[in-house]
């Protein structure tokens, strides 16, 4: 990410416009986790984690999760609320806190190397892609193709509307097939209403 994109997201978690934050854990996740066929087993990678309540249903199922999140202050948040304190080490270009079964770098999603996901086999994104204006998705995706492990599958929420602006940015599935068919075998799962949005669920399998 840019300074720009840098600096508006630190400003949104400062001031606590965080409507993207959801207080309980996503209808989709519950609904669609069993369909990666993973038993509760192996690491779980969730993109521009925040401080979401969904990892924590992940750790419950038996995972260990690992969140990448730009903001320190939704990081310290999330270990805070759960009623944990988070150790903290750092690890190249990230700041590591963990508890528990959670990691939670924070720092720069596109520093990411294969190096810190080797031991992850999903993926779970519900407010990433979203959250990411059109050529930052396309760098989101070559990265994630890159370095992701062989065989992972992931589990990929997105929005439908009407506009232009965001974030959240509205996510066709021609463009979700653009950025991820070479590399996975997609599957629309389900949607949903969300006001004047749809939410959309989508599998995608390593081919």
């Amino acid at each position: 990410m840019g300074v720009m994109e840098h600096d508006f997201w630190h400003q949104r978690w400062s001031e606590g416009r965080i409507g993207f934050h959801q207080a309980e854990v996503n209808t989709f996740l519950k609904d669609y986790w069993s369909q990666l066929e993973l038993g509760g087993q192996g690491g779980v990678f969730v993109p521009l984690c925040g401080k979401s309540r969904d990892m924590l249903w992940l750790k419950e199922l038996g995972h260990d999760v690992l969140g990448v999140e730009l903001s320190r202050e939704a990081c310290e948040s999330f270990f805070a609320e759960m009623g944990a304190v988070g150790s903290v080490e750092r690890r190249e270009a990230f700041g590591a806190h963990y508890s528990e079964g959670i990691t939670l770098l924070c720092g720069d999603f596109f520093a990411l190397s294969e190096y810190e996901l080797n031991a992850v086999v999903a993926v779970y994104d519900r407010a990433a892609l979203v959250a990411l204006p059109e050529e930052m998705r396309k760098r989101y995706a070559v990265l994630l193709n890159r370095i992701l492990p062989k065989g992972v599958k992931l589990l990929l929420v997105t929005l439908e509307f009407d506009a232009l602006t965001g974030p959240p940015f509205s996510v066709s599935e021609t463009e979700v097939r653009t950025l991820f068919s070479q590399r996975f075998d997609i599957q629309r799962l389900g949607s949903g209403c969300d006001g004047d949005k749809t939410e959309v669920v989508w599998l995608l399998r390593d081919k």
